[in-house]
């Protein structure tokens, strides 16, 4: 485990995902969002996060990644209709797809939720639905302070 900027690695892997035509995606990225881990793990939680947004986004997906009360949070969000609440813990159950999506679009196989949320438990950290998207927090590390100008 190493130190990984959050905010970079939710950037870069976000941009690297396929989006349907039409599909904006939009970044509220706060600097220096640190924390102890694994990159290649962290990237594909974000992959993941960012591949189940843009399947189900009518038009825009956005990934905000900030520092609150002591913790590095991940946020994507989708404009498209969401997780019904009845079903935002289901979603993370193996080969789990609701019934909207199956219909929806030809995704996948219902892994990448559940491989998401066991890379934030191996992180210390969780990874739930809410209204509008996904949210994933973990153990935040001090940010680096500034680096003195001679």
């Amino acid at each position: 485990m190493t130190e990984v900027d959050l905010g970079q690695v939710a950037a870069e892997e976000s941009l690297r995902v396929e989006r349907r035509s039409g599909v904006e995606l939009a970044f509220d990225i706060e600097p220096d969002v640190l924390v102890e881990g694994s990159r290649p793990h962290l990237g594909r939680l974000v992959t993941n996060l960012v591949g189940n947004a843009a399947r189900h986004a009518t038009g825009r997906v956005t990934v905000q990644v900030v520092r609150e009360e002591g913790r590095a949070v991940l946020r994507v969000r989708d404009d498209g209709p969401g997780i019904p609440p009845e079903h935002r813990e289901a979603v993370f159950d193996r080969f789990t797809r609701l019934d909207e999506a199956r219909a929806r679009d030809a995704g996948g196989a219902g892994l990448g939720l559940p491989i998401a949320r066991d890379i934030a438990h191996l992180h210390g950290g969780t990874l739930v639905a809410e209204d509008g998207g996904l949210v994933a927090t973990f153990p935040a590390l001090p940010a680096h302070p500034p680096t003195a100008r001679r």
